[in-house]
């Protein structure tokens, strides 16, 4: 029983429970026009070009050959990394072979990914820019322009209306990747997605999404140095062994053919404890330095101490 609380009146009525309408914009979300056929497997008949190869042959090795159509891609990294830098370099090289971009920002401007593109020396033509943050009407606008290739910058900024939470919760995050997913397949229009790290180094969010995604990789830095290592932790369509190397420089990510002459280009070869092991990186032979150091202990039982070894 309820009772109304002005002084004059006092009062009391039953309670009654309403619910809010959804609006027709949250009854929005994309569905396929024709529902799924069953399809024998001997039936089916694999697209001509399996893979896109892309013009950086690090990022093709790390996928393992090129971008599956239709795969989904998600690369995970630190704050300021450089996830949003090598996806935007993956738009220009996309572009650059005729393909169509629509690049869909809830980070930054659109004035503020021109900036970053005209420092990478990029006019940007063939990527076109969404600063959205509705999942359904990024769908929504896939639909219409079909694009070659789909970057959403970042899955944790997506929300969807019908779901009783806040940008960046773990339901927000599901949901948002599972209709990304969904139209991706249907269209066969690959989708990268850009997430956020947790403290221990694991993608924020729920573990379904590293399910439903075709591909998790991992965009890594050095303590010190401008090297970047591109890891891949998930492949469906490859091997997930293989590991691109990168140079942040002022003018982007710049790839390394051969990190072996990069990484011993300043190495004496007369040091004293210093040797040359080779370590295999996937199908890449990698030379590596290690040193030694040695000094005398007053200690009973001497430590040894390794870092960067495991």
């Amino acid at each position: 029983m309820g009772f109304c609380p002005a002084p004059t009146c006092g009062s009391g009525q039953p309670l009654v429970e309403t619910t809010p309408a959804m609006s027709s914009a949250a009854n929005s979300s994309w569905t396929p026009a024709q529902a799924e056929l069953v399809q024998e497997l001997s039936s089916l008949e694999l697209d001509s070009q399996r893979r896109i190869e892309s013009p950086c042959q690090e990022l093709n090795r790390v996928l393992g050959g090129g971008i599956v159509p239709g795969s989904v891609i998600l690369l995970a990294g630190e704050p300021g990394v450089g996830k949003s830098t090598l996806l935007l370099q993956v738009a220009k090289d996309m572009a650059a072979s005729g393909r169509t971009v629509l690049y869909v920002s809830g980070e930054e401007s659109p004035q503020q990914i021109k900036l970053r593109s005209e420092r990478l020396g990029f006019a940007g033509e063939g990527v076109f820019l969404l600063s959205e943050t509705d999942v359904d009407a990024v769908i929504n606008r896939l639909e219409e322009s079909r694009p070659g290739l789909a970057i959403i910058d970042s899955v944790q900024t997506l929300y969807s209306r019908e779901a009783p939470s806040g940008p960046g919760s773990v339901v927000q995050i599901r949901e948002a990747g599972l209709r990304l997913m969904r139209w991706s397949k249907a269209r066969q229009v690959p989708v990268l997605l850009a997430g956020h790290v947790t403290k221990d180094g694991s993608v924020a969010g729920p573990k379904v999404l590293e399910h439903m995604v075709d591909v998790v990789t991992y965009l890594e830095s050095q303590e010190f140095g401008a090297f970047r290592l591109l890891r891949c932790a998930k492949n469906r369509f490859g091997s997930t062994d293989e590991v691109g190397v990168f140079e942040m420089t002022e003018a982007g990510l710049v790839e390394v053919l051969d990190p072996s002459k990069t990484l011993l280009s300043q190495r004496y070869d007369q040091a004293v404890g210093s040797a040359l092991v080779p370590v295999l990186e996937g199908s890449r032979p990698l030379m590596l330095e290690v040193q030694a150091l040695t000094s005398y202990s007053h200690l009973p039982s001497p430590r040894r101490v390794a870092n960067g070894v495991d």
